[in-house]
């Protein structure tokens, strides 16, 4: 399809027989970018080797790659390379695509042909993308599109310092690794989106359950004076209201500090200090410690069953102090009233295992798929009623995965639920 501007050529990536051969040493290097280009690791890495492949069949001085944003309304630089500097347009450049000759690459799929760049820039004067390119020296270019699947996701720019250097030929060369290319640029794009995504996601997760902590610690102290008289005495029905305010409290504090694990956990910053514990003394007997008004608010006991003479074990009983809060916390938010816990420890040459067992109403066979996964509750009715956010489990999961070790969860339904962990000795590491 040509254009009526001669200093313009569109011509569509699947008009013609499809059936084109090239030289034998061209075929070669189309060949050799179509085997390798799925293969590379990262969106940067793949343009690095795109950028060099086509030095062999293509005049290039530079690469740019855009990205279809905003619905489609805007194309978005995301990555450039060249044999010179300075790069004047780079990443995050956007410009609207409605008053731009990019918009019939993108609604036709075809490749367009600019053959001189400076005269192209005084036809299009409003041109900014036009402009940055004229100052770095371009003064040829081919807009190629990355179409998958029949749809079009962003567009390659190939530029030459030298005018009227791409031809129809060049076209039918893009066609010929169009298909490849396109693929592998958007899937890496996409997963390089993801990462940022997640990252954006933890950054947010830290920062807001890192300034929340302090206010709602603060106003539970507040409240805390005013419930023991420190301020004065109460009548009976404040002293009520303001009981059931330091409960609320005492769950969003569980709520902000299971964030925070998972912030940490997520964000990479959490890393393993393994040294010789006294689980009893410093991991176990410290959790129960700070879940032990849940025991009493809610009348239940806890049985504890441990070796006579236990030896130290290689950990880190900061970390492992978060598991079992976790795990005994849990077992008082879904056990029955005045019900027993149960607290195994036991230890064998090569590992050892803790275990928290609670009377209640357990869980069904069918649902022992979706615990230790992040934001994933249980499902039945029961349960769903008892307030939870499936981050705890996640998070103590992904503490016990990374010393090396295991956990499992079984359950009678209607009468107990266990959940215990094994930790090799010595341990063995993951990442």
């Amino acid at each position: 399809m040509s254009d009526l501007n001669p200093n313009l050529h569109y011509l569509s990536l699947f008009e013609g027989s499809g059936g084109e051969h090239f030289p034998a040493d061209e075929q070669a290097i189309l060949d050799n970018v179509n085997q390798k280009v799925a293969a590379k690791a990262s969106l940067s890495e793949l343009m690095d080797f795109l950028f060099d492949a086509v030095q062999e069949i293509y005049p290039c001085d530079r690469i740019g790659l855009a990205f279809l944003d905003d619905d489609g309304r805007r194309l978005v630089a995301h990555w450039s390379k060249a044999t010179y500097t300075p790069i004047l347009l780079n990443a995050g450049y956007g410009e609207d695509l409605s008053h731009s000759s990019l918009k019939s690459v993108i609604e036709s799929g075809t490749s367009r042909i600019i053959y001189d760049l400076a005269r192209y820039e005084e036809e299009h004067p409003r041109s900014a993308s036009t402009r940055l390119l004229v100052r770095e020296g371009v003064r040829s270019s081919m807009s190629c599109p990355l179409k998958v699947e029949d749809r079009i996701s962003g567009v390659i720019f190939l530029s030459s310092r030298e005018p009227k250097v791409y031809t129809p030929y060049h076209s039918l060369l893009w066609r010929a690794l169009a298909e490849r290319i396109s693929q592998a640029v958007e899937k890496a794009w996409r997963i390089e989106q993801l990462t940022l995504a997640n990252q954006a996601y933890n950054e947010m997760l830290a920062f807001v359950s890192h300034e929340l902590k302090n206010p709602v610690a603060s106003m539970m102290t507040d409240a805390r004076l005013l419930v023991d008289g420190y301020l004065g005495d109460l009548e009976p029905l404040q002293k009520t209201k303001l009981e059931r305010l330091i409960k609320k409290g005492d769950y969003l504090l569980d709520l902000i500090r299971e964030y925070l694990d998972l912030a940490r956990m997520e964000g990479g910053s959490l890393r393993l200090n393994a040294q010789p514990t006294n689980l009893v003394d410093e991991v176990l007997e410290p959790a129960f410690d700070l879940v032990q008004a849940q025991f009493q608010e809610r009348n239940m006991r806890l049985e504890r069953d441990y070796p006579q003479s236990p030896e130290p074990v290689e950990c880190d009983g900061n970390l492992l102090k978060v598991v079992l809060v976790n795990l005994l916390g849990n077992a008082v938010k879904y056990g029955n009233e005045g019900g027993l816990v149960r607290l195994h420890y036991d230890q064998w040459p090569g590992r050892f295992m803790v275990s928290v067992r609670n009377e209640g109403p357990g869980f069904p066979p069918e649902e022992r798929p979706r615990l230790f996964r992040k934001f994933s509750r249980l499902q039945s009715p029961e349960l769903k009623a008892r307030k939870g956010t499936g981050v705890g489990l996640y998070t103590s999961w992904r503490i016990v995965h990374l010393h090396g070790g295991r956990m499992d969860a079984t359950s009678h339904p209607g009468a107990w639920a266990e959940f215990s962990l094994e930790i090799p000795q010595p341990l063995i590491i993951r990442e």
